[in-house]
């Protein structure tokens, strides 16, 4: 499948404020003030979503559930790349770009993933699907699914990938409408991640990430 990338957002704007535990609210006061307590700080991400329980505690839920998923680490950043790259979110890919380096990925991986594919077949085949569940989800068909089980690929990991996508898309709106881009000087985070957020991405940040990873970013 064949993918339009948006541009990457490094506009310097930041739209939405982070919050320290003594400033957030309810629920949001709880978990951003245990994340604190455990490692330090809770990142930009993290601490910006604490304006809502509801979003704060959303992120963490699926973040944490999604370190189970059964898709090796590497392939889970190459599939966030795909999809960040797509999204248009700068520190979402700075992320997942670090944390494709810590699982074993190579600047060409790298690079080939920002562009959706990879030179196994099989790995193309699932980052071709989770850009199809991230831009045509009406789209999908039987054909889609057939393609990746001709691969190899159970049927618990291709509802993984749409986990994988979900919390990406979840980490990279958010960054995006809050301004948490390379040019407001904050670190990058993911997400599609840390587990918590703290770094970001399906396996970034304190090391609680997606399984991987997966989706601060």
């Amino acid at each position: 499948m064949t993918t339009t990338s948006t541009a990457t957002a490094t506009a310097g704007t930041r739209r939405l404020a982070a919050l320290t535990p003594d400033q957030a609210q309810g629920r949001a006061r709880e978990l951003l003030g245990d994340i604190v307590e455990r490692h330090g700080s809770a990142g930009e991400m993290v601490s910006t979503m604490a304006h809502s329980p509801a979003m704060i505690e959303g992120y963490l839920s699926l973040s944490r559930a999604m370190k189970r998923v059964k898709i090796p680490r590497a392939l889970s950043e190459k599939l966030s790349l795909a999809v960040q790259e797509w999204i248009g979110c700068g520190t979402c890919r700075e992320a997942h770009e670090s944390a494709g380096r810590a699982a074993g990925l190579t600047e060409s991986d790298i690079a080939l993933a920002r562009q959706g594919t990879s030179t196994d077949p099989r790995e193309a085949a699932l980052i071709g699907l989770a850009l199809k569940v991230l831009a045509e989800p009406g789209a999908l068909g039987d054909a889609d699914v057939a393609e990746v089980r001709a691969h190899g690929w159970s049927d618990r990991v291709l509802a993984e990938v749409v986990g994988v996508v979900s919390l990406n898309l979840l980490t990279g709106a958010f960054n995006l409408l809050a301004g948490i881009q390379p040019d407001t000087g904050t670190a990058p985070e993911t997400d599609g991640g840390t587990g918590e957020g703290t770094g970001e991405g399906t396996g970034e940040g304190t090391g609680e990430g997606t399984g991987e990873a997966a989706v601060n970013a």
